[in-house]
């Protein structure tokens, strides 16, 4: 995995209606969003979003119905063009791709799960997975090959030859994620992809995208509106409202450092201890000469683990390990304070004033 930024979105506008021209330059001259729909019969779906996408990572895009993270997707692939800016995917601008460099980008360096699955029903199943090879006029024995070992891999061997509707919905979803993986695309755009299934398939599924992704290293773009999902697959979490940006970082930052009262109100709810990681709120130090541990911890344990181990004794420190290497010092005291959500520890300051 590199650090390299594989899709960048500069200063992305989208506006519907018939003059989103004029539209945009009354955004810009500050007309919100309700305004720019009241008095100008126009709908601003995007306004000024910036991202990058960092290649081989799992970038997550979240919000509730309406934020616009839909829309934002859709225009990585130009199923949507903007009102304004760019989206440069290797440092090209797509925007300035013609209809035929276009279509090479869908087939051969993107690929796109969908929440309704959208297989074909008169299609095998290898033949739903195989589809991205045939349309791009590649033999159909191998491209059957193909697509066959990677329903193998997402656990569907033995079913190449049913039909979609001889299948579970989670299932289903299995063959799309087969299917964009037989088109070897290096980035894989996953729209609600998991947002249709019952939660303990839903959540079979994000442990095999795990799972897939550490094997991979695909560049995924994840759309969906469930924070638990999002903290979970995220390495990097943009999070939407009405069409902007209100956050965006790391998981764990963004959860410990909200920085609008949006977010604050959006993550009131999580259950921090299963959430957070030790490395989040450890103290980074490989001295460890000044302590006498309670015993080692991962730091990428969460810290329900942690509480399990040391029966709830807050007097405990821990010595915190990644590859075998001391990188930090866990007390226990730390993390109760991290389990106190931000809201709540605003409002004990304030009564201390």
């Amino acid at each position: 995995m590199t650090d390299n930024i594989k899709i960048s979105i500069k200063n992305l506008y989208k506006i519907f209606g018939d003059d989103p021209a004029s539209a945009l330059t009354r955004v810009h001259a500050g007309v919100g969003k309700s305004a720019l729909l009241e008095e100008h019969g126009h709908v601003l779906g995007l306004q000024d979003i910036n991202v990058d996408m960092v290649d081989g990572q799992i970038t997550v895009i979240m919000g509730l119905s309406g934020s616009g993270k839909s829309t934002l997707i859709r225009h990585l692939n130009r199923l949507i063009d903007p009102t304004d800016g760019q989206v440069l995917v290797d440092g090209d601008d797509v925007m300035g791709y013609d209809q035929e460099t276009l279509r090479q980008l869908r087939r051969h360096q993107m690929s796109m799960v969908f929440q309704k699955f959208a297989l074909l029903p008169h299609r095998t199943v290898a033949e739903n997975a195989a589809m991205p090879l045939i349309v791009r006029g590649e033999d159909k024995g191998p491209a059957l090959q193909e697509a066959s070992k990677w329903l193998e891999r997402v656990g569907l061997q033995g079913n190449d030859n049913q039909h979609p509707h001889q299948l579970s919905g989670g299932m289903q979803q299995r063959v799309g994620i087969a299917r964009a993986l037989t088109s070897n695309s290096d980035i894989m755009l996953m729209d609600e992809a998991f947002s249709a299934l019952d939660p303990l398939i839903r959540t079979d599924m994000q442990d095999l995208l795990l799972e897939l992704q550490t094997e991979l290293h695909k560049t995924i773009v994840f759309i969906t509106h469930d924070l638990d999902e999002a903290l979970k697959l995220a390495d990097h979490l943009v999070i939407l409202k009405d069409g902007y940006i209100v956050q965006q970082g790391e998981p764990q930052e963004i959860l410990l450092k909200p920085n609008d009262p949006y977010i604050v109100d959006f993550i009131s709810d999580i259950n921090r201890a299963r959430v957070l990681r030790v490395r989040s709120v450890m103290h980074p130090t490989t001295d460890a000469a000044e302590h006498s541990f309670a015993g080692e911890v991962d730091g990428d344990s969460n810290l329900e683990s942690v509480i399990a181990e040391s029966g709830g004794d807050t007097n405990y420190v821990y010595r915190v390990m990644s590859n075998g290497e001391q990188i930090g010092v866990l007390d226990m005291k730390d993390l109760v304070k991290a389990l106190v959500p931000t809201s709540a520890a605003e409002d004990g300051l304030r009564g201390k004033v």
